[in-house]
């Protein structure tokens, strides 16, 4: 037996490391951080919230949470693009969560069930809308939700702007987009039809408004200088759309020819497919890399039948043909340039769809107005235009120009609107700093396939029914399930559980847990624990650290 006494060393510096000793160098505490499809979404919607009540099957609570910022659920879960979900956290596990198809579920669900939305309390203040389309509709919902007295007036026939004349119906099928519509209109907005407002000024003392919201889209095609021989027989693509929509769709032979890569020449040349045309062949003067469509739709396109001539541009169009320029890229990226070659293509009629923009002559005499290049309407922080109770919102102010920004964009101006019926300004609160993946703690995570939506087989496919099926009950809730709640706590109960000194106390559901400090030794296992980040390690005050220890540590524990 040896008498040489065990060196105890290691085990006396495990007693005194930091987090073992009597005192606290650092401390847990509950943080929240902005999930990245909060950060992107357009509308601004809380989206990791309705999906945590979504997934609890507290589907009217989830509707409810949504329709504090964006009153079109349903039309949303069809017609936007859904940047949320190219942000989502998820796709760095396996896909992103499904996000478009829940805005849809829930949207659908409150038709079915007839959910509706209260108006605020009676302010006695009016605000005329001029503009019937998303960013329109969202400025006078929530101006409604605040107790304003709102109308709109609008040139069109019937409510919804491009949402009904500009997306076509099997994209977005115009009963629910008219219920969702209704359902603002029965908060008592009022709203009028084939009525233009060429004097905002004029109108705004005539009805005895204080404020006003321009949001009239941008509804007028760009001029493209191609030399035509049958003008007749060559359309913009938005006059094409609402011809259609407007039950007057024209002929346009056995072959069209759609000038453009965007979303509006994606939508033409599928309906040009709808209405019997045997080719549309669209002309686009990029390649696929640097095609403005999203991709979901030009896929959908090609699938379609629809056909692109890449590098190409439209230099002269007549006696059943289209003579198209082939072009090359620029080296720095910036566009492309002729070369000189040219090919003739058989096309009995030419659609343009090289953009859009808005028509501000009857505001150029507004005093304090300034209108940038572009045409589009310069406006401040709080979405004025330079004249004091005039505001602007959607297109004609540029930027992202989608239904959704334009949502984003009302939601905007009423909160603005508001205030200042008040006397006030609106300050937009501080966003949290953006959670990002690496930051995530997924040890128990496992690959959870996303649900997809149903699709009509395209071989099948007739006229201009809806192409694509919604979720079931069942599908909706598991997709919700898969959101990981970035950065928020979702009460998984780890910390609680991993907690050696048990100084984490419960408050019960839906109030999260409190640190009891008398009993933290700041050991970090419940942040180490944490999977969404909601958790962070804060260095203890100079006075309580320990003797010897750095007053200011160099960097916080990172995850590896």
């Amino acid at each position: 037996m040896s008498l040489i006494p065990k060196d105890m060393t290691p085990v006396y510096k495990a007693t005194i490391a930091k987090g073992t000793s009597g005192q606290r160098w650092q401390r847990p505490v509950y943080v929240d951080y902005l999930p990245p499809c909060n950060n992107t979404c357009l509308a601004g919607e809380n989206i990791q919230a309705w999906l945590g009540l979504a997934q609890a099957g507290r589907y009217e609570e989830a509707w409810r949470k949504y329709m504090e910022e964006n009153p079109l659920p349903g039309t949303h879960g069809r017609a936007c693009y859904h940047p949320c979900e190219s942000a989502c956290n998820r796709k760095y596990l396996d896909q992103p969560v499904s996000i478009h198809s829940l805005d849809r579920f829930l949207g659908d669900l409150a038709i079915r069930e007839g959910w509706k939305v209260q108006a605020g309390r009676p302010t006695g203040k009016r605000v005329l809308v001029v503009g019937a389309g998303p960013g329109g509709l969202s400025c006078a919902y929530h101006l409604r939700r605040m107790g304003h007295d709102v109308e709109i007036r609008d040139a069109g026939a019937a409510p919804g702007g491009m949402m009904r004349y500009g997306i076509p119906s099997y994209r977005l099928p115009r009963d629910g987009l008219t219920q969702e519509i209704d359902r603002i209109l029965m908060m008592g907005v009022k709203v009028t039809c084939n009525y233009r407002v060429n004097d905002v000024l004029a109108e705004k003392e005539a009805g005895g408004f204080e404020a006003v919201f321009l949001a009239i889209g941008a509804q007028v095609a760009n001029h493209l200088d191609i030399p035509v021989m049958d003008g007749d027989r060559m359309i913009h693509a938005l006059t094409l759309l609402e011809q259609v929509e407007m039950g007057h769709a024209p002929k346009l032979g056995r072959v069209v020819g759609i000038v453009g890569g965007g979303n509006t020449a994606v939508d033409a040349a599928r309906v040009a497919r709808r209405l019997g045309v045997e080719e549309a062949v669209m002309i686009y003067r990029s390649d696929r890399q640097h095609m403005k469509a999203h991709p979901s739709e030009a896929m959908e396109a090609f699938a379609e039948g629809v056909k692109i001539k890449w590098m190409s541009t439209v230099k002269q169009f007549g006696n059943d043909e289209i003579t198209v320029e082939e072009m090359q890229l620029l080296p720095d990226g910036s566009g492309s340039i002729g070369t000189g070659k040219y090919e003739r293509l058989k096309a009995d009629s030419l659609v343009l769809a090289v953009g859009e923009h808005a028509d501000l002559e009857f505001l150029k005499t507004l005093p304090g107005i300034r209108i940038g290049r572009g045409d589009v309407v310069e406006v401040d922080q709080q979405m004025g235009i330079g004249q004091l109770g005039i505001f602007a919102g959607g297109d004609m102010i540029g930027g992202a120009r989608t239904m959704t920004a334009a949502v984003g964009h009302g939601k905007k101006a009423a909160r603005s609107i508001d205030a200042w019926l008040r006397g006030e300004v609106f300050v937009k609160p501080k966003k949290h700093a953006v959670v990002e993946f690496s930051t995530l703690n997924l040890p128990v995570f496992l690959d959870a396939e996303r649900r997809r939506q149903g699709e009509i087989p395209v071989e099948t496919r007739q006229g201009f029914e809806e192409v694509v099926a919604g979720l079931s009950e069942s599908e909706a809730r598991y997709e919700a399930s898969r959101c990981l709640s970035c950065g928020n706590c979702f009460e998984c109960d780890n910390c609680y559980a991993s907690c050696p000194e048990q100084a984490i106390i419960k408050l019960g559901r839906g109030h999260f847990y409190r640190y009891d400090y008398d009993l933290c030794t700041g050991c970090a296992v419940c942040y180490e624990q944490c999977p969404c980040n909601a958790i962070e390690m804060q260095p203890e005050s100079a006075d309580a650290m320990v003797a010897g220890s750095p007053k200011t540590p160099t960097k916080f524990k990172v995850r590896s």
